[in-house]
């Protein structure tokens, strides 16, 4: 509306040019405003030479995916039927470690993912580039858009705000539903379990001892693989095998202190048995074993994060707040009757000190 306002106050052929460019990056239920906008400006000013040649058009589209499914960057060339118009490409950079966001976007030169692979140095990690169908790319990146502006938006990024509207312009039409939240059946999720237990715990092995200290409890090792599916299942975005070093750091200094409660045993055993897990996540996802050692690295790396978080109950959600006072008290948590006297109590203490306070 502003732009609108002062180009009618003011009209000159910049002001027509702005209202005609905003036109073209608008969704659809602002173009009636514009276009009468348009007509009244053209017939005092001299319309600039693209304003009756249709838009850019999408010809090809690669997508250039980390191999553990990490990041991407998404290339979309377009090309105009004005002479004058030279192709270009449409770059999106898309991490997804805390969920999917959009890092950066930017306009970059024709065939600019044909040099991709100039711009990785040898210890880089791959990232192929590959030839892929435009609608998949542009629904990829509308959806990945979509998610950046609900849960991350970028208001003090210059550079994401500048190629914003440009990119939700070309890529709004083709933005998909939004995914079924999926449920993983109980049986699938514990012969996953039952895998990792007898491929990596194997009974009477060498490697059941896990921290130097005896032989660990296969129930401890199984209840921290639960604890790991439920992170993979419902956190990392590509899937629940799909760990990565980013994804180890987000579950070892936030998720893993905040949500859960382990005991001496679990904390124990965690470091080496998640080492494990990763392997065995990444392995089955045919990751090659060059580039599964990070993620094992970042285990190490940021166990001391979760160590200083895990007793710093300022820090602890409200379900493990609980799981700790309950475990204190001795109450057995598959007893429903217990732990339901128990929060109730809980509750009414919160409740009587709320009151007196005020």
């Amino acid at each position: 509306m502003e732009v609108v306002g002062r180009a009618c106050s003011r009209p000159s052929p910049h002001a027509l040019a702005a209202v005609a460019a905003l036109r073209r990056v608008v969704p659809p239920d602002e173009w009636s405003l514009l276009d009468g906008t348009v007509e009244i400006l053209v017939e005092s000013q001299p319309a600039p030479s693209w304003l009756s040649v249709p838009g850019f058009a999408p010809v090809r589209a690669h997508r250039a995916v980390d191999v553990w499914d990490s990041e991407r960057v998404l290339f979309i060339e377009y090309e105009s039927s004005d002479p004058h118009a030279g192709r270009h490409t449409l770059m999106a950079q898309v991490t997804e470690p805390g969920g999917t966001m959009v890092a950066k976007l930017g306009v970059l030169r024709e065939g600019a993912a044909q040099y991709w692979s100039q711009t990785r140095d040898t210890e880089d990690v791959p990232m192929p580039v590959v030839e892929v169908p435009v609608p998949h790319v542009l629904a990829d990146l509308a959806g990945a858009l979509r998610t950046t502006d609900m849960y991350w938006p970028r208001h003090d990024d210059e550079d994401y705000v500048e190629v914003r509207a440009l990119a939700w312009s070309r890529c709004r039409e083709y933005l998909p539903d939004w995914p079924d939240a999926s449920e993983l059946p109980e049986q699938q999720r514990q012969e996953l379990i039952d895998a990792f237990v007898a491929e990596v715990y194997p009974p009477g092995a060498a490697g059941a001892d896990v921290s130097g200290g005896g032989d660990v409890d296969p129930e401890v090792v199984r209840s921290l693989a639960d604890i790991f599916v439920d992170y993979g299942h419902g956190y990392i975005t590509p899937g629940l095998l799909a760990w990565s070093p980013g994804w180890v750091a987000l579950f070892l200094g936030d998720w893993l202190p905040r949500k859960t409660f382990l005991d001496d045993a679990q904390r124990e055993v965690l470091p080496e048995a998640l080492r494990r897990w990763v392997r065995f996540a990444l392995g089955r996802r045919e990751v090659d074993a060059g580039w599964i050692e990070p993620v094992v690295a970042a285990v190490d790396t940021y166990l001391p994060e979760f160590l200083a978080a895990a007793d710093d109950e300022s820090a602890w959600g409200p379900a493990k707040q609980i799981a700790a006072e309950l475990t204190s008290r001795g109450v057995d948590l598959t007893d429903k009757a217990a732990v339901d006297a128990v929060i109730g109590e809980l509750n009414a203490a919160r409740l009587a000190r709320r009151l007196a306070e005020e």
